[in-house]
């Protein structure tokens, strides 16, 4: 009884030790997974709110000249300060961490950037043609290149704002585990009966033929 007396305290105390471990393992974890999803959300914001200013101001004038209200000569200059922070933009996005559901924003976040990279591309090649020609087909060929490059640069705005809305709504809970595929073998045998050709004897009595 003496040895009984030692030993339950004893079995109590370690089980009350194991799980404040496991709790304190996974309050651990839920502040980890926090800080790392508000530092996603806080990079995704900042990030951005750099993309709309520089593609704001790129986009009113490459919308000027589309419509003809400022030359296409002078647009140079806009198009390779609005490229170049794209590409940093890009390279700023591909370095972003986060959990599962934060990899796939930031996967659509550089995909879009890459959009709005070769818009600005498709808008250089319409300025440059427009500013170097006058005849009829070349310039209807710069003014269609200007608006594409124009309206795919607006859909890129739109998109990186709508990656940076659903960044703020990641909350930190663990990633969902995948769900294994069934493990069904090839040609696996059902038990559906066989079907006997009409006028055939399968060898087994029938409610028709009596019991030898």
């Amino acid at each position: 009884m003496t040895e009984l007396a030692v030993l339950l305290p004893l079995a109590a105390f370690v089980a009350l030790a194991a799980g404040l471990v496991v709790v304190f393992r996974r309050t651990d974890s839920i502040a980890r997974r926090t800080r790392e999803v508000e530092g996603f959300k806080t990079a995704i914001r900042g990030l951005a709110g750099r993309v709309e200013t520089s593609l704001e101001g790129a986009t009113s004038r490459i919308d000027a000249v589309r419509r003809q209200q400022v030359a296409a000569d002078t647009i140079g200059p806009t198009i390779d300060a609005a490229t170049d922070a794209v590409t940093r933009y890009i390279a700023e996005a591909r370095a972003l961490d986060g959990p599962t559901r934060a990899i796939a924003i930031r996967d659509a976040l550089v995909a879009d950037l890459e959009r709005a990279e070769r818009a600005l591309a498709m808008v250089d090649h319409g300025a440059t043609i427009l500013a170097r020609t006058r005849r009829r087909g070349r310039e209807l060929e710069a003014q269609t290149a200007l608006k594409r490059g124009y309206l795919n640069l607006m859909h890129a705005r739109e998109a990186v704002a709508r990656h940076a809305a659903e960044a703020e709504e990641l909350e930190a809970l663990p990633d969902a585990a995948p769900v294994p595929a069934a493990n069904v073998p090839p040609n696996r045998p059902t038990n559906r009966p066989t079907k006997t050709p009409a006028g055939t004897s399968t060898g087994s009595p029938t409610a028709h033929e009596p019991h030898a």
